[in-house]
């Protein structure tokens, strides 16, 4: 009987033509069925976006820090919790349940603060060729950026040094 289905290259007997070496996907394991990808078109934008400006630039190389952004972040943001509820529960700037947690947290925002400038700092320098606007508004957030770190040294101080 005769599979009517068949064409020559999955006609009982016959052999697919062997990929050269370069084209073998390293992903295959033996046994595995071979897809056989199609590239994608290119997205096409609709038509009431085809005119408009690009709504982002693409980041050219990760921040040192992005891979661990958030645990980073969340620890401080920890440790400025339990010193922001022992002030306001009437522990003095002096004592170690306020010291404890910016001596740990202080370093660990400062950390998270740098990366987050330098992103944001990459980005305002791709945004002024394609949008200068865009580009000139993330370099005043670098700016407050710098006035709040600013900040985080001065309080830091003003608890270690009570």
């Amino acid at each position: 009987m005769t599979d009517v289905h068949a064409t020559p290259a999955t006609a009982p007997g016959a052999t697919a033509p062997a990929a050269p070496d370069n084209a073998r996907d390293e992903r295959l394991a033996p046994g595995m069925p071979e897809l056989h990808r199609q590239v994608r078109p290119a997205p096409a934008l609709p038509p009431s976006l085809a005119g408009a400006p690009p709504r982002s630039v693409p980041e050219w190389r990760p921040t040192p820090l992005q891979p661990h952004y958030i645990n980073v972040s969340v620890v401080a943001l920890v440790c400025g919790t339990i010193a922001i509820s022992a002030l306001e529960l009437g522990q003095p700037l002096g004592s170690a349940i306020v010291k404890v947690p910016v001596l740990i947290g202080a370093p660990l925002l400062a950390l998270a603060m740098g990366d987050a400038t330098l992103r944001v700092w990459r980005s305002a320098w791709a945004w002024i060729p394609v949008d200068r606007g865009r580009g000139l508004f993330r370099l005043a957030w670098v700016g407050a950026m710098a006035a709040l770190f600013a900040v985080l040294v001065l309080a830091t101080w003003l608890v270690l040094a009570a």
